[in-house]
Formats: structure tokens, sequence, C-alpha cells
């Protein structure tokens, strides 16, 4: 039994995170009708114009409370969060493609609901998975590039008894975890560091649990941790 562990370290900077998590078991991710994600990640695209409301886009909430949670850590120059790497294509017109459904999914959950939103296939994790600081020489390798980009020591990362999963928190992920037509068991988190969003995280990921599970079979359930929940059991 693999557990979701997040270490002290995290909740010495951000005591009043919340983490939703998505566990998804026997799903089928294969690309069966893309037509259908397309047209779900275009309607989430223009529903994610109301976070954009002020005409310089950094002033805008969704994207200022993540940029100022960056400031808390060690991060590469010039990583942003996932959220306003969504909003940033929205802000610039720029569609957002169909990459597989449970993505799309949650890359729909993301824009709809102005919360960053990823996931991992679980059977590829080596160990436990945790949310902790990092020590500086975890193996990193990101889609597009063989090279191997270790993070910053006090970085924010996803990571497990192979290396990071996940840098700069929610930035950029590894390869060798990422979801993929064949992952048929999936771990999904929705991040909350805004507690002005609460009402749209627990809506988000009631949504995410139902749309994978709807979409996808198999059986989907969700937890949330938080600086009183530390830790998951998955399989």
């Amino acid at each position: 039994m693999k557990k979701f562990i997040i270490e002290k370290d995290f909740w010495d900077v951000f005591p009043e995170v919340k983490i939703g998590v998505v566990i998804c078991y026997d799903i089928n991710n294969s690309v069966l009708n893309q037509e259908k994600y397309q047209s779900m990640i275009d309607e989430a695209q223009k529903q994610a114009k109301k976070f954009l409301t002020k005409e310089n886009f950094s002033d805008n909430e969704v994207i200022r409370i993540w940029r100022d949670a960056y400031q808390k850590f060690k991060t590469k120059k010039g990583a942003r969060s996932s959220i306003e790497a969504l909003l940033k294509r929205v802000n610039n017109d720029n569609k957002i493609n169909s990459i597989n459904p449970l993505v799309d999914i949650y890359n729909t959950i993301s824009l709809t609901f102005g919360l960053p939103c990823g996931g991992e296939d679980f059977d590829k994790i080596v160990g436990n998975l945790k949310l902790t600081k990092a020590n500086g020489d975890e193996n990193f390798i990101v889609l597009g590039n063989n090279e191997n980009s270790l993070p910053y020591s006090g970085e924010i990362i996803y990571k497990d008894d192979e290396g990071a999963v996940c840098r700069c928190w929610n930035w950029r992920e590894a390869v060798r975890t990422m979801l993929r037509p064949v992952t048929t068991n999936a771990f999904l988190c929705l991040e909350l560091v805004n507690k002005a969003q609460e009402i749209e995280f627990n809506a988000a990921l009631k949504s995410l649990t139902t749309m994978v599970q709807d979409n996808l079979g198999g059986k989907c359930s969700f937890e949330i941790l938080d600086i009183n929940k530390q830790e998951i059991k998955f399989q």
C-alpha cells in the first residue's frame, strides 16, 4: 500500500493550504471521442475569461495569489503555476488542445474553477508520493527534454523514491509518471491557497471525481488533506 504524504516542511510554509486528491482505479483513458473532449475544453476556455477582468494580467486575483505563493519558496526563474499557464493561453486567445481524456478533464476543471489541477499515473510512482521541499538531488526529466533538470534545494515539489514528479509545486510534470492513454490508475489533485476560493474548491473536487467516473468508468473517490490530515493511502 502506497501513501501520499504532505511533509512538515511544506506545512511550515503553507499551513492553511488544502490539497484535494482524487484516486481513480480501473479507468479507461483511451481516446475514443476526441471531439467531445475538445468541445469540453473549448467551453471551459470561454468560461475562464471570468477570471481575467483586470486589464493587467498579473492584477487578476487568481494570478496574483499564486505568484504570491511562489514567492515563498525557491523556484526556477520564470516558473509559474499551472493555472497561470492555462489562463495566459485564455488571455492570448490561444486554443488549448485535447491531449487525452484525463488531462482534458482536469484542464476543464482547472479552467472552470480557477484552480491548479494535475495528475499522475500512480502505477509509475515508486514508493510513497510526497509533497515537500526538495533536497536538490531529485532526478527530473520533463516531456520533450532528455536533460536531467534537478530542482533547487528548498523548492516545493511532488516526489517519490525515484525523483521529482512535479517541479515548482505545480509548474512542470515529469515524463516518467505522466498520464497516458494506457493509464488505468491515476492520482489527481487540486490545490487551494486562497480561502476565498474554498467553495469553488469543494465544488471542483466533486466535479472532477464525477467527470472522471462518468466518462472513464472505474471507481473514483476523493479526500481533502490539510494540516490536520497530512497523508492518505492508495494502492
